[in-house]
């Protein structure tokens, strides 16, 4: 530094060399930031201290230029040696340097603040006030121009840094150096250019300094002093630097009112920024003939703010929602292509959306913003989970909610590599959601079919053959958890259309779920669908179609059947819905619930044949498990279907026999579970049922017999089923049952033989001959004939039956088995066994006289039946008659006759002594019944007597002398015997004459005829 030429004043000088002091202290540390010594606070206070000497040399420094020229100097120097150290000092935070930067997910403006370490702007400020200490009296407009450019810096530095009240005093020192360089000459004219520029830096840097002191009416006053003569005197670059300012102020304006609560406020702060963001949009336009890339982004940041602000001020000012949306159309259709997936640019669409919600734009404008959107999107969880979102507030509008799926949906399928598929079921699943809240049926089908055939069609002029056809074309496969949410949806929308009994609307809806887009899981689905889909067309009574959509169903499942059977039903075809029933017991997944429905559809139908069915196949289902509870519950299905079936017999021109043959089959099913319950001792459960079953047996075994044609067999067999069931009640009866039980178990056995021998009878009559099954069968009959005696023997033996009646019909039930068991026995040859059973009913009490005859009836017209056999059997009838005198006259006349033919036959002595015997037999009961009825004994039979007793005693008497010959070797021992039996056989015939008409003539001859023979017998033993 030069020697003063003149000396300043103590003060000055003092405070100059006070300064040079701080700078020879400050240099060092600012050249070499490893000498600090305490550190950077105290180069920041002594930097301060540095500024005030400086402000108040300034204050206190004389007017003669000429006496400190070389202070001056040195002091500038010293200036720009600080500001441009500080310049270079870097920063503790981020420097934006005032340009347009990217971060995070939108582009974000940046003021031209640059914030440097905490002594920068000290430096900066210090270096102003050594060059502002160091001016001339009168400098000149350049010097003018660079010292306010230095101010106008360093005093938005200190505003941004927070020291507004040093920004405040470099500025107001700043706003003198503006003034001055309005009246300073510029006498070059060369530069017009940077005075504008350091008066719009000024502005500027005083606009945003009162902004940040929440000073809006000096901001705001600045602004308006900012024309555009100056800038269009500024390069672009300056421009830009202005403009980023007045967005930075408008966005912040703009943030706070967004944050506000008050709607009122919000409004006005929105009022606010907008002001501030039009300005900065209106200084931006020049901007853009430049065409670089920095005024593009701020342009398209401005207009983002603008249209941000526009929207929060629209309700206090509506029309700025038209503004808003102009702004982002604008902003939309500037954005380069190459930059269209970016979240900034996602975001302004987005405000699209909620700027034309809000002013309730029409559909093709809300279309267009979505497809923007989904057009610029990648497809990602996030970015689907938006659309979506968004949509859920639009249910009104249907048809955008639908369009905007499809859209979507094609923009997934559209995108190149990696896996979509659970983007694609989101969006379906939404879609469908959508759909099934839609008014019109017709259009929600179509579209259905669009998104599932993965096309963006317009089926608005499709016929239905051109929507079944879409419904079986898909392009993709939903994975099988996805299937099932879209089929779950798919069922939720046609139960509630069924339960409303919009049946065509329901069935469309089910057959949506068999779309090859489904089929992952078709095999659980489809046929569920069909079911159900034929369900709504037989509820709408179209049964062909139910008939069509079923016969789709490919596995064979109880449920198919079931449809099947209900579409049989409702059109009458009873036989068909029969075998259905069958069917469906036989397929895979029954379920005994299908049919007790089934039940109820019979029912209702009033089909008898097929609740027989039902019911038959309820009771195979239930089984014998041995459960006591579970067996009551069959008997009882087994009594409703023989209450059923004894109905059907009922009724006129019913085929009673096949019927009776299932009635059987039931009846025997009863037994059987009766049986079960009374080994688990659980026949007091079904005491009733048993009661019922044995009744209604009994009553149809009577009514067979009387209305059956040709049913001996079967009406046997139920006799036989109500012995049994008549057995189990008294089985099961806890208190002694009544007498009428055990008659009804008499009758009803006795019945079941008797039948079952009437139907042998039959058979044989019809020229059967025994086989081995029908001796088999006959064996078979013994038995029961056998158990039946048996069985009749213990009721009477155990005095059950006190009634004389009843004991009387129940022994002569015995006899009659006797007749029955020599009948079986007369078949099988089986003489032994017979003779056994005609002792045995010798044996027997005065009531077996009918039984003689009857036996004697059998063997009689038996023409293998041996002599012995039919001898024995007469002998006892006639010594049953004689005995007991219970057999008429009339049938003791015939039944001797036949002995004495036998025995006469043979023509032994021994024979025709027993001959002899019952003819006087038979003249004692003539003699017996003489004073009583005189045609008792046959006329015929009285002459047969006469005839046979005159003719055997004349050839005993023309045998004697043969007889005579021969005694004279044997001692003449026959002659004797012979001459006594003679004598015999013409006594009885004498006696016999007197029975007869014209008997005593006749008795007469026979006297002569037997005194001759006796006279010439004795001429030949004289000789």
């Amino acid at each position: 530094m030069s020697p003063n030429k003149r000396k300043l004043t103590s003060g000055l000088a003092d405070t100059f060399e006070t300064i040079k002091g701080l700078l020879i202290t400050i240099k060092p540390k600012l050249i070499d930031p490893s000498a600090k010594q305490p550190g950077w606070s105290t180069i920041h206070a002594e930097l301060l201290h540095l500024s005030s000497l400086a402000e108040s040399f300034t204050k206190q420094r004389p007017r003669s230029n000429k006496e400190w020229i070389s202070v001056a100097d040195t002091l500038d120097r010293e200036g720009v040696w600080l500001w441009n150290v500080a310049a270079s000092i870097p920063p503790a935070r981020d420097d934006h340097a005032g340009q347009i930067t990217a971060a995070g997910k939108s582009f974000i403006l940046i003021h031209e603040v640059v914030r440097h370490a905490p002594y920068g702007d000290a430096a900066k400020l210090a270096g102003f006030r050594l060059v502002e200490a160091g001016l001339e009296q009168k400098p000149s407009a350049e010097t003018l121009i660079h010292v306010l450019h230095l101010a106008s810096k360093a005093g938005a530095s200190l505003s941004a840094s927070g020291n507004h009240d040093a920004a405040g005093s470099v500025l107001g020192s700043a706003a003198k150096y503006e003034d001055a360089l309005k009246n300073a000459e510029d006498l070059e004219h060369s530069q017009g250019q940077a005075r504008a520029r350091v008066v719009l830096l000024y502005y500027s840097s005083r606009m945003e300094a009162a902004w940040r002191e929440g000073n809006d009416g000096i901001a705001d006053f600045m602004l308006s002093k900012i024309d555009s003569d100056q800038l269009n005197s500024v390069m672009p670059r300056d421009r830009e630097l202005l403009v980023a300012k007045m967005l930075e102020i408008g966005k912040s304006v703009l943030k706070a009112g967004s944050q506000e609560g008050n709607p009122a406020v919000r409004g006005a702060r929105g009022r606010d920024a907008v002001k501030w963001l039009q300005k900065a949009f209106t200084l931006s336009e020049p901007l853009e003939a430049a065409d670089s890339g920095s005024a593009r982004h701020l342009k398209r940041s401005i207009l983002r703010s603008l249209a941000r602000a526009y929207f929060l001020s629209s309700s206090e000012e509506p029309e700025n929602l038209v503004r808003a949306e102009a702004s982002l159309n604008e902003l939309i259709s500037s954005i380069d292509s190459s930059e269209h997936t970016s979240a900034e640019y996602q975001q302004l669409r987005w405000m699209r959306i909620a700027v034309l919600k809000k002013r309730k734009a029409g559909h093709v404008l809300l279309l267009e913003a979505f497809q923007s959107i989904i057009d610029h999107m990648a497809p990602t969880d996030s970015s689907i989970t938006d659309i979506l979102q968004e949509l859920r507030g639009l249910g009104d509008e249907r048809t955008l909610v639908v369009a905007v799926h499809q859209r979507c949906l094609q923009r997934v399928l559209d995108t190149e590599g990696g896996s979509h598929e659970t983007h694609l079921d989101r969006v379906i699943l939404s879609l469908l959601f959508h759909c099934s809240k839609g008014i019109d049926h017709a259009q929600s089908m179509r579209d259905i079919s669009a998104a599932f055939k993965g096309t963006l069609r317009t089926y608005l002029n499709q016929t239905d053959s051109d929507l079944v056809a879409a419904l079986t074309d898909a392009r993709f496969e939903l994975s099988k958890i996805s299937a099932t949410a879209c089929l779950t949806l798919l069922w939720q929308s046609g139960d509630r259309l069924y339960q409303n009994k919009r049946w065509q609307e329901a069935a469309d809806w089910y057959l949506a779920g068999t779309h090859k887009a489904l089929a992952s899981i078709s095999g659980l689905g489809d046929s569920k669908c069909l079911r159900k889909a034929a369900l709504c067309y037989i509820q709408q009574g179209d049964f062909s179609r139910a008939s069509v959509t079923i016969r789709r169903c490919a596995g064979q499942e109880a449920a198919t059947y079931y449809i099947k059977l209900l579409i049989a039903v409702r059109q009458g075809f009873e036989d068909e819905a029969i075998g259905l029933v069958r069917a469906m017991v036989n397929a895979s997944g029954f379920d005994r619930k299908t049919l007790m429905l089934a039940t109820q559809l019979a029912n209702e139908s009033d089909m008898k044949n097929l609740l027989l069915s039902v019911l038959e196949a309820l009771l195979e289902t239930m089984g014998t498990s041995g459960d006591a509870h579970s067996d009551a519950e069959a008997l009882t299905l087994s009594r409703c279907i023989i209450r059923l079936i004894l109905k059907l017999m009922g009724e006129p021109g019913s085929n009673r026999s096949p019927w009776v043959r299932v009635l059987i089959g039931h009846f025997r099913t009863a037994i059987l579970l009766i049986k079960k319950l009374g080994e688990s001792a659980s026949l007091a459960l079904v005491t009733r049922d048993i009661s019922w079953l044995w009744r209604a047996a009994y009553n149809c075994a009577i009514q067979g017999c009387s209305e059956w044609e040709h049913a001996e067999a079967s009406v046997s067999d139920i006799f036989d089923i109500a012995r049994q069931l008549l057995e189990s009640y008294r089985d099961a009866s806890l208190t002694e049952t009544g007498v009428e039980i055990y008659l009804h178990i008499i009758d009803a056995s006795f019945a079941t033989v008797a039948g079952r021998v009437f139907e042998l009878r039959k058979q044989l009559s019809n020229g059967h001959q025994i086989e081995i099954r029908k001796e088999e069968s006959l064996r078979s009959l013994l038995l029961d004939i056998t158990s039946c005696r048996e069985r009749i023997r213990a009721v009477t033996d155990s005095a059950k039956l006190l009634d004389a009646e009843d004991i009387s019909r129940s022994q002569s039930y015995v006899h009659v088995l006797r007749v029955f068991e020599v009948e079986m026995l007369c078949h099988l040859r089986d003489w032994e066994q017979l003779l056994q059973v005609i002792n045995e009913t010798i044996q027997s009490k005065p009531g077996a006289m009918d039984t003689y005859e009857a036996i004697t009836d059998v063997l009689w017209v038996e023409k293998d039946c041996p002599v012995n056999v039919l001898f024995t059997a007469l002998e006892a009838i006639l010594h049953a008659s004689l005995d007991r005198g219970s057999l008429s006259i009339e049938k003791f006349s015939r039944w001797l006759r036949a002995i004495c033919t036998m025995l006469l036959s043979r023509n032994t002595a021994e024979d025709r002594t027993k001959a002899i015997g019952y003819v006087e037999q038979a003249v004692n009961v003539l003699e017996d019944h003489t004073d009583g009825d005189a045609q008792a004994y046959p006329i015929d039979e009285r002459q047969w007597l006469l005839g046979t007793s005159y003719n055997t005693g004349i050839e005993c008497l023309q045998r004697v002398p043969f007889a005579l010959d021969i005694c004279l070797v044997a001692h003449c021992s026959d002659s004797a015997s012979l001459l006594d039996e003679a004598k015999r056989w013409f006594e009885a015939s004498t006696t016999i004459c007197r029975f007869v008409p014209d008997g005593e003539s006749r008795a007469n001859k026979i006297s002569e005829t037997y005194t001759r023979l006796l006279e010439r017998y004795a001429t030949y033993s004289a000789a």
